[in-house]
């Protein structure tokens, strides 16, 4: 057996019949800080993806738009 194969023998899968799936908010299992964290990887990878450096200006200087009713 390859060692993928064998360490895939250990992830955790769990089953549910179609329209039972758990709900995708995280926000009662972690905290604020937890799903930041969850979400950095992923906008850098995104970032990198996109093949354009991550942006390197001040909040103060972020580019914004004020759309008022």
């Amino acid at each position: 057996m390859t060692d993928a194969r064998e360490a895939r023998r250990s992830w955790p899968v769990r089953v549910f019949r179609p329209g039972e799936e758990p709900s995708d908010d995280l926000s009662d299992v972690t905290t604020p800080e937890e799903r930041l964290a969850m979400m950095w990887p992923l906008a850098q990878e995104a970032w990198s993806l996109a093949g354009i450096p991550l942006p390197d200006y001040d909040r103060r200087s972020a580019p914004i738009r004020v759309l008022r009713p």
